[in-house]
């Protein structure tokens, strides 16, 4: 490692680099901007805000936001105090108009939907946080289905909240290794995307330690892992589908070479489609295959690594799994109850198209489910299907915070709207007083014309039902 670097590399992975750079021009570089901070980057969630309402409603903060090439959503942030920006901390972000994603993660996606791409069900092989799934969702427009898969269990929460924060209610979540998938659901899916665990040897400008326990065993071992992951992604799409796989690395091993193992493995099947076109500028990032192999120097990113394939022919099944999936603890609304549901829902100010969603119940509570997904409610365990959308008691139903957010009316009657100062006192458990007439007793609160809750009108006061573990301190950043 060099002593004036206050990133940590190894000798071997800069021995390595030299390799994959050979000009010393484009080494040097590398070592350069490896050593500078990430710019700051964010995507508009445009389930809930077209790009250009977006634009306006964010002007005040004069962030100077510069368009990503390869995602029409997606803007790096070039003021110079960036870095410091509690974009967090923002009403705009707490609504789920936007998600803090970095760029070069936004290309998998993008690569995803070229060419005119248009699938009812897709897989995130690893979707946590959510960057990904959430961008897929906006981009299917909340219909199809997703299944979200998450192998840490840490980190399935937190998929769960941001799906929850962005209104998605098209994804189903499970908990397992990647690798079941290929013999539990064989050829289900029009669309895989695999962004799969790695050596991270791309994210050193956001973690300066991030390669203190590289090693070239390690890489080689992660690689045998990701040769299991892409098999059995693979097994999993459709004949016709598309895979895309990803990771945040640079090596070869990890990258072109997991694609050439699975090529190998299946040469009839297997078809690279180039990503040459992909964006203005792709070609400086393209490999004589057609993946993108992004060096941090390249777009000033992260680096990053996406390839597209196309499954030209069925395969083979592998041995079904043998484990017992217990009882399926949901069973359909009846319909004459169904109409009751969507009647009293619609009363509250919330709508879904029962065309893309239907109704379930379990004990006493009510689920929206993505129609999509139903083939495959037999066939793996989830975790959590769709929308938890209400909870029966005797005098109706306690409608859920997560369902308000994706299916709230921003103009149904009984909205109330409240100022950014009521809102920080909202986003911060307190209840509200305000001093102007409250429409309805159950209301569903908004802040900028966007859903943030549902509260009961108490006396003159609008009674705080934000869920506790949701509750922030501090106030609301604005301009």
């Amino acid at each position: 490692m060099s002593s004036s670097s206050r990133v940590y590399f190894p000798e071997l992975f800069l021995t390595q680099m030299r390799e994959l750079l050979p000009a010393a021009a484009d080494f040097d570089h590398f070592i350069a901007i490896s050593q500078q901070p990430l710019r700051r980057s964010l995507r508009i969630n445009t389930l809930k805000i077209s790009v250009a309402d977006f634009l306006a409603l964010v002007a005040p903060y004069q962030w100077a936001l510069t368009p990503i090439p390869w995602c029409e959503e997606g803007f790096w942030i070039s003021r110079e105090d960036a870095d410091t920006l509690p974009l967090g901390s923002t009403a705009e972000h707490l609504a789920g108009l936007f998600y803090i994603q970095e760029a070069s993660s936004m290309l998998p996606v993008s690569a995803l939907f070229a060419g005119g791409t248009d699938p009812v069900t897709v897989m995130d092989v690893a979707a946590a946080p959510g960057s990904k799934t959430t961008q897929i969702a906006a981009r299917m427009g909340n219909q199809g289905a997703i299944l979200a898969n998450e192998y840490s269990a840490s980190r399935v929460k937190v998929l769960h909240a941001n799906l929850s924060r962005c209104g998605i209610s098209n994804t189903a979540m499970t908990h397992f290794d990647g690798r079941v998938f290929g013999a539990a659901l064989p050829e289900a899916f029009d669309a895989i995307l695999l962004d799969a665990p790695c050596s991270g040897e791309g994210v050193i400008r956001k973690d300066v330690d991030a390669l203190r326990n590289w090693s070239v065993e390690s890489t080689q071992e992660i690689a045998a892992t990701q040769h299991d992951l892409i098999e059995s992604a693979f097994h999993a799409l459709r004949p016709g589908g598309t895979l895309i796989y990803s990771t945040c690395t640079l090596n070869r091993s990890e990258n072109q070479q997991v694609i050439s193992w699975l090529q190998q493995r299946y040469p009839d099947a297997v078809e690279i489609e180039t990503l040459c076109d992909l964006f203005p500028g792709a070609e400086r990032a393209i490999t004589p295959e057609g993946f993108l192999h992004v060096f941090p120097q390249i777009f000033d990113s992260e680096g990053f690594f996406v390839a597209r394939l196309r499954k030209r022919q069925s395969l083979s099944p592998l041995p079904v799994p043998d484990y017992n999936l217990g009882k399926f603890p949901f069973f359909p609304v009846k319909r004459n109850a169904q109409q009751d549901i969507t009647e009293a829902a619609a009363k509250a100010g919330l709508v879904w198209n029962s065309q893309t969603h239907s109704l379930w119940e379990r004990d006493k509570e009510i689920w929206l489910f993505p129609r999509a997904i139903e083939p495959l409610l037999v066939r793996v365990r989830f975790s959590r299907i769709g929308l938890k959308l209400a909870e029966t008691f005797t005098k109706g139903y306690r409608w859920q915070h997560e369902a308000i957010i994706a299916l709230a009316n921003p103009a149904a009657k009984n909205r109330v709207e409240l100022t950014l100062e009521e809102a920080g006192e909202w986003y911060r458990g307190r209840d509200i007083y305000p001093e102007r007439a409250l429409p309805g007793d159950e209301l569903i609160v908004t802040c900028q014309q966007q859903p943030i809750g549902l509260a009961k009108k108490v006396g003159s006061r609008i009674k705080n039902s934000y869920p506790r573990e949701l509750v922030r301190d501090g106030k609301l950043f604005s301009s």
